[in-house]
């Protein structure tokens, strides 16, 4: 009877630690080795460069201002005199202007009389306008422009002036107003024309006319 439970407790334990084995969880799988990174042996040695030598800049230079040109830096023109302003004078719409023209030759230039006159726009084109000696109507008397012509003779350096006269009026609105910017004269027959570009316009408004006195001997500035 003994001997019977004894199997029967052997044979039990026997039952269960096999049941315990087969249910046991089986270990993961090993994961399988990735790529390994390759081994690099030590790097050569590069020799080393010598040190470049520092360039040193350069200094800026500053710029230099340009210097105005001056009347007696320009060459002078052919025949040996040019033409310049000499100043003016506007008051209750009537005008008067200088012009000067000075020997920047070496040889002296005799002038007699009255210049040859054209007043020119923009464009450098004629403008209509009555251009006559003295005071053309005008006005009375101005002085300079009623003066009596005369014979002189400039030396080099020396200049001489004449005047002009205008009214800057506009007694008719159709009639668009004239402009001179540009003056062409004449000095003395047959001597070469000089152009000179005004600084300041005469306005002749629509009066079409303009007076001129004769050449004035003056110092040379």
């Amino acid at each position: 009877m003994i001997a019977k439970r004894w199997v029967r407790g052997l044979v039990g334990g026997v039952i269960a630690v096999g049941a315990l084995a087969g249910c046991e969880v089986p270990p993961p799988p090993e994961a399988a080795p990735g790529p390994t990174a390759p081994v690099r042996g030590p790097s050569a040695s590069r020799p080393a460069r010598p040190p470049q030598p520092v360039q040193p800049s350069q200094p800026v230079q500053p710029s230099q201002p340009e210097r105005p040109s001056q009347p007696g830096s320009q060459p002078c023109p052919e025949g040996g005199v040019r033409l310049r302003e000499a100043g003016g004078d506007a008051a209750m719409g009537l005008r008067l202007a200088s012009l000067a023209l000075v020997n920047c030759g070496t040889e002296p230039y005799a002038l007699e009389g009255y210049p040859e006159l054209r007043v020119l726009d923009r464009q450098g084109a004629p403008v209509e306008v009555s251009a006559g000696t003295g005071t053309n109507g005008v006005t009375t008397s101005v002085t300079g422009v009623e003066a009596a012509p005369r014979r002189m003779t400039l030396r080099p350096g020396a200049e001489a002036t004449f005047s002009m006269v205008w009214r800057n009026t506009v007694t008719d609105v159709t009639v668009p107003a004239v402009e001179g910017w540009e003056i062409e004269a004449v000095p003395r027959p047959g001597a070469p024309r000089l152009r000179l570009r005004l600084t300041q316009p005469i306005d002749l408004g629509n009066t079409g006319r303009l007076g001129y006195g004769p050449w004035i001997e003056r110092d040379a500035r």
